[in-house]
């Protein structure tokens, strides 16, 4: 009967008290985070570079000399302009983010 106490004792959780708890719940959450996150990341990256063409193609084309086919070229520029002022804000954001944290020190 011994042996058998040891051997359920193996799989039995010990509550220690200065040991953190992590709950699966917490891990589930981090990971839904991050998932949405690398999403909008990757939703806003596209848009703004390959959509149509992307803003750098747009831009160039309306730089270029000529008669380009705007038909073409210019067609989703609302979607690429609201990419960048999207991205231009979330870098705004993260940066006063770190300031603040480079003002309360370590």
């Amino acid at each position: 009967m011994n042996a058998w106490k040891r051997w359920v004792a193996l799989f039995e959780e010990k509550e220690d008290p200065a040991e953190p708890h992590y709950d699966p719940v917490h891990l589930a959450v981090v990971l839904t985070a991050c998932l949405v996150v690398i999403g909008a990341l990757f939703w806003l990256l596209w848009t703004l570079l390959v959509y149509e063409g992307g803003l750098p193609l747009k831009i160039v084309t309306l730089l270029t000399p000529g008669k380009p086919d705007h038909r073409v070229t210019m067609e989703g520029w609302q979607a690429n302009l609201a990419a960048l002022f999207l991205s231009a804000y979330v870098i705004q954001l993260l940066f006063k983010a770190d300031r603040r944290a480079a003002k309360r020190g370590p």
